[in-house]
């Protein structure tokens, strides 16, 4: 650490504060008495400080003025809760800051638990002050302003905002009904860039986040109108267990660079993710051992596949049976992408292209790599935590925020490498060229995040 930021350090340490429970009262706010212990509150505070500058340049970081705290005990682990004042560099572009503010002081509520001296993220709240925390150990913090999504925005910022707003509805063709929907699509779009930044602050890869053509979109109308809940809910059809590949995997390896992989493709507004992922594997099953791409239809799936449920999502195991019951699949060409359901207008004598059964594979994301290198992209189903506002980059988000339990997308693997050291899969997706790296989301490998390891599978083409 430098010898500055060690001192602000020291200094800010004198002044904190700790909450320790009284044994014979329930843990609250009203019943707790404040002591001063600088020393259990260093290691929770500096890593409360690392997640907030983590992804920062240099000359951007903020130090910590104040803070206090309290701590809960369970077994081998440690509840922190913390507040503390972050005194930031001025900044004024909403689009590098981190919040929106006109002032240098951020206010910021952490949850930290410490397992055996290992420390995890759980929750992390901030928002701006009007006035510094007190540098007295003994005195509570006083005033401050309400978190950013309970307050009017600053004047200058949502002058900005709404400049940054016109550009978006140009670039992405949007027009609204009413001048009350253009100003409610504004303030959810602001509210977004904020929760972007936060997203992109506590990423632990690369990734980048902003403005997407989804950023005018409220959490649950992106998760309702393209996300598949039914992948965490309903359980499909069983598969078999795929033999392990026992060569070791490549260092990288990338089916778009040996043709099995065909362009990016756009589900619309329908949940239907799951048909493209399963296509997309289906296609890259046909050229490994047929030798020829073929664009394969989803709408067909969507149309004809009676064990999912279309728009309102499906599992990648029915659609594989359905595709076995029905004979194959026509090209995209002969049964086009329409993005509703319609009545089941599929032609065994248009199928192109069949497959004889489907298989589950290994959990470990060593031996799918292994099996990707030698048998092409797979179908997995991964948990969307912050796809809404992906730019590029790798992704990495902290497990309690993309739990592995609530797999929410369905897409297709269909490579794997290394950037800059990073570990990552290659990842296309179904939202069109125009998000993300041109349509593909790159996530790290190797820890199973976002519980892309969860659902893996694969048709069999024999």
């Amino acid at each position: 650490m430098a010898p500055l930021l060690q001192m602000l350090w020291l200094l800010a340490l004198l002044r904190a504060v700790v909450l320790v429970p009284v044994p014979a009262k329930p843990w609250a706010d009203d019943e707790q008495a404040w002591d001063l212990s600088s020393s259990e509150l260093l290691a929770p505070a500096r890593f409360a400080l690392d997640m907030y500058n983590y992804g920062r340049a240099a000359g951007t970081r903020a130090v910590l003025g104040a803070v206090r705290g309290r701590v809960r005990r369970a077994g081998r682990g440690s509840l922190f809760s913390l507040e503390a004042t972050m005194e930031e560099p001025f900044c004024n572009d909403p689009l590098l800051c981190l919040l929106p503010v006109t002032n240098k002081t951020m206010l910021c509520s952490f949850q930290i638990l410490d397992e055996l001296g290992k420390h995890m993220l759980l929750r992390r709240d901030c928002g701006p002050v009007n006035i510094k925390a007190t540098e007295h150990g003994n005195e509570t913090f006083s005033s401050f302003l309400p978190l950013l999504n309970e307050e009017p925005l600053p004047q200058d910022f949502s002058v900005k905002m709404t400049t940054v707003f016109k550009d978006f509805m140009i670039t992405y063709n949007r027009t609204y009904e009413s001048r009350e929907e253009t100003q409610w699509r504004l303030t959810v779009f602001t509210r977004n860039m904020v929760k972007a930044q936060k997203i992109e602050a506590l990423d632990r890869g690369t990734a980048q986040y902003g403005i997407t053509k989804f950023s005018d979109l409220t959490e649950e109308e992106f998760y309702t109108i393209y996300l598949n809940p039914l992948l965490q809910k309903k359980p499909g059809s069983k598969m078999s267990l795929a033999k392990s590949i026992n060569d070791p995997a490549p260092p990288e390896w990338d089916w778009r660079k040996k043709g099995a992989v065909t362009k990016v493709k756009d589900q619309g507004m329908c949940g239907s993710c799951w048909a493209f992922s399963v296509t997309g594997n289906v296609e890259g099953q046909w050229f490994l051992n047929q030798g020829t791409l073929l664009s394969l239809s989803e709408q067909e799936l969507l149309d004809c596949d009676k064990m999912d449920k279309a728009c309102l999502g499906g599992m990648p195991s029915n659609a594989y049976t359905a595709i076995k019951s029905l004979g194959g699949l026509e090209t995209e060409d002969d049964y086009s992408y329409k993005g509703y359901v319609q009545a089941c207008n599929f032609s065994a004598q248009k199928a192109k292209v069949y497959i004889n059964d489907s298989v589950e594979l290994s959990k470990n994301e060593s031996k799918m790599a292994a099996w990707l290198a030698q048998k092409g992209p797979i179908s997995v189903a991964i948990n969307a935590f912050g796809m809404q506002f992906y730019r590029h980059g790798i992704a990495h988000p902290l497990r309690p925020l993309c739990s592995p339990w609530l797999i929410d997308h369905a897409v297709l693997l269909v490579g794997y490498g290394n950037r800059s050291n990073t570990p990552y899969w290659a990842i296309k997706n179904s939202w069109g060229s125009n998000w993300g790296e041109e349509g593909y989301y790159y996530l790290y490998r190797g820890s199973g995040a976002c519980g892309v390891n969860t659902m893996a599978s694969s048709a069999v083409v024999n």
